[in-house]
């Protein structure tokens, strides 16, 4: 499509026309456009010197900083292809990572173990390099990977293109009615297309200010948020649920904060008393990896409680977004307020997935992506969630597969066999249980398993809940029936989160 940007043009267009105005202000400090900007073609050419060339990839183990967007943003200029791995689970993945993405090198700090035989470096050993020029790139070009579990529980790497990513930036400030004295804060992580397309590009493009903070913290949000003058915040439902926990505070409306960008979209009851709690409004919306072009909740319209808004549209190209319902079965179009999963037809969606042609072949279907959510639509185009087709567990606003969590139980020696199952939480989304079987005549505490997966999982991969059985129900092809385990709490279960432990029975 005519009219996308490159990031090269996108970033230089940002720093041309705001180059010393504050721009970020970060756990490692503050800067300008044209400073970020400076910075980052000093890291590409740092990369090339390297031997870093166009398309390959560039492995980023950072926190949330200015090092991070100097690395990340370098990487883009240089041509080659960012993975962003959080740096608080790259014990647990980096080395699969490193092996299924092969990087030419990975950049990160000091006290990052990283697997043999990969050059390393740091942003400030990147930043010393001459030369202030960007690679040659198309709104097609590969710029990233967003990781997630794949159905095998492996790494699974989204490609972000280019366009993907400038589309994204314009359209996010468009989508909240953003202006350039708007301050954007977040607490997400740089790794998530989230912090990277919605509020670093997003401010980036439209004259805002950016406050990225090192993580979320309840007990300092509410300060933060005053003394950073923030106007807009990114946050995950989970978030917004730990904020609604405690009693009410004089702080929680002592800010400048007039919009809350979230998801999912909580029930009417729950939506208002949040609005009304905290005193902005609350906007849902709806987007993944594959495409950050997914449903959001218009601004200039009424709210409508429990919806997950309509088709996003581009501020200069238009109407460029479809959304349609469709019965997963055969893929015919189903009526408004029936149940069928959700498609979206945009130039924003991902190329595929990197190394995995069978999956790439099965994300569309005659141009339309296929979501794996189930969705209603209204008459007056709104969708509404319904299920997921896919079995993955959505946990703390990260992907995770049951197939990876059910691997690490299955290899402890007292374990016959595990299924990991998504169930309700009360911060939103899902808590993870596992459901494990014993060898016969061996004895396993809960606590063991706990501290078993604590040490082979991040954290949001680790169970929380977990029930001992001693007979699976199962399929007639003699599979786990998984449907068939119970969702509900109960007198058998363990949660591992209150440290309550006992034996297998």
């Amino acid at each position: 499509m005519t009219g996308v940007r490159t990031l090269p043009e996108y970033l230089a267009a940002g720093a041309a026309r705001w180059p010393d105005r504050p721009w970020c202000t970060a756990p490692d400090g503050q800067a300008t456009r044209a400073e970020m900007y400076a910075d980052a073609l000093a890291c590409a050419a740092g990369l090339r010197a390297a031997g870093v060339s166009p398309g390959d990839r560039v492995v980023i183990v950072l926190p949330n900083g200015l090092g991070f967007l100097r690395a990340w943003l370098g990487t883009t200029l240089a041509g080659a292809v960012a993975v962003a791995v959080n740096p608080k689970a790259a014990e647990a993945e980096l080395p699969a990572v490193v092996e299924a993405t092969e990087p030419s090198i990975v950049v990160t700090g000091p006290d990052v173990e990283i697997p043999g035989g990969v050059e390393v470096a740091t942003v400030d050993s990147l930043r010393t390099a001459a030369g202030r020029t960007a690679a040659e790139s198309t709104p097609d070009s590969h710029a990233g990977y967003i990781q997630s579990s794949g159905s095998t529980g492996k790494p699974k790497f989204i490609i972000q293109t280019h366009g993907m990513y400038t589309m994204a930036g314009e359209g996010f400030p468009y989508w909240l009615g953003l202006t350039e004295d708007d301050v954007l804060l977040t607490a997400l992580p740089l790794t998530h297309l989230n912090a990277q397309s919605y509020s670093t590009l997003g401010s980036w493009g439209c004259g805002a200010r950016l406050v990225l903070l090192p993580r979320f913290s309840a007990g300092t949000f509410w300060q933060t948020a005053r003394e950073s003058g923030a106007t807009v915040v990114n946050m995950i439902g989970a978030m917004l649920e730990i904020l609604m926990a405690p009693d009410p505070a004089p702080a929680e409306r002592a800010h400048r904060l007039r919009l809350c960008y979230s998801a999912p979209a909580p029930d009417a009851e729950r939506h208002v008393a949040i609005e009304d709690r905290f005193g902005f409004r609350l906007v849902i919306g709806y987007a993944q990896s594959e495409s950050p072009y997914g449903l959001i909740s218009p601004v200039d319209e009424a709210t409508v409680h429990g919806s997950m808004g309509k088709p996003r549209q581009h501020p200069r190209l238009g109407r460029i977004n479809e959304a349609r319902v469709v019965d997963p079965a055969c893929g015919d179009p189903v009526g408004d307020g029936e149940v069928g999963e959700l498609q979206l037809r945009n130039p924003a969606i991902t190329p595929g997935y990197a190394g995995l042609p069978e999956e790439t072949a099965a994300l569309r279907v005659d141009g339309w992506l296929r979501t794996g959510d189930l969705v209603r639509r209204s008459t007056d185009g709104h969708f509404t969630f319904a299920g997921r087709l896919k079995e993955m567990i959505r946990r703390r606003g990260e992907n995770l597969s049951p197939a990876e969590v059910e691997a690490v139980l299955d290899a402890h020696p007292a374990v016959s066999s595990s299924a990991v199952v998504g169930v309700p939480s009360e911060l939103s989304e899902e808590d993870v249980k596992a459901f494990v079987r014993p060898v016969d005549g061996q004895t396993v505490t809960a606590g063991e398993l706990g501290e078993w997966c604590a040490r082979r999982l991040p954290p949001y991969k680790r169970p929380r809940y977990l029930e001992f059985v001693r007979i699976w129900p199962l399929t007639a092809t003699s599979k786990i029936a998984k449907n068939r385990l119970s969702l509900q709490r109960n007198d058998s279960e363990v949660d591992l989160s209150a440290a309550t432990t006992g034996p297998a029975r």
